[in-house]
């Protein structure tokens, strides 16, 4: 089974469209690091994800611990707490695949050679794999609730997406 890590932000855009679901489907399991688990289940309580992601723990997701917490500290320079344990952690058990959104971290991750996908790789290949029914639609449910992609991307997927 592959070794599938998350960062926050794609648990939660998912977790916003009622689509939290595509992950287990796509990957079976998926690990996030405790600092993942604090900014969405605890920190985020009462806001979306929180509750969908609480339900997933033991389920089909598990919490993993850092080792690390120097290498966090470094990395906690240029990226978020949760991003810095993504990265270390996909380190530590030599992850298949980060599920990661934002510019900064996956520049980094990918400059160390791990695979990414993000939130709207996750619909793409969910529809590839006949989980989605209408990414599109999804992805502009997404943009209406102030997930970030650029109209040129947009435009990208969409005529990607009609082939």
């Amino acid at each position: 089974m592959k070794k599938v890590i998350s960062n926050a932000s794609p648990l939660i855009a998912l977790s916003n469209i009622s689509q939290l679901e595509l992950l287990e489907k796509l990957f079976q399991k998926i690990i996030i690091p405790k600092a993942v688990y604090q900014e969405v289940v605890e920190e985020g309580k009462g806001r979306i994800g929180a509750k969908e992601v609480k339900k997933a723990i033991d389920k089909w997701i598990e919490v993993k611990e850092v080792k690390n917490s120097n290498e966090v500290k470094t990395l906690r320079a240029i990226l978020d707490y949760g991003e810095a344990e993504v990265i270390v952690l996909a380190q530590e058990i030599e992850a298949d695949l980060l599920i990661l959104d934002n510019r900064e971290p996956r520049l980094f991750a990918k400059h160390l050679g791990f695979k990414l996908i993000g939130t709207i790789g996750i619909l793409i290949s969910a529809y590839e794999k006949g989980y989605l029914e209408n990414p599109i639609e999804k992805i502009f449910e997404l943009k209406e609730k102030g997930f970030y992609i650029s109209d040129r991307l947009l435009t990208e997927i969409i005529k990607q997406l009609k082939r």
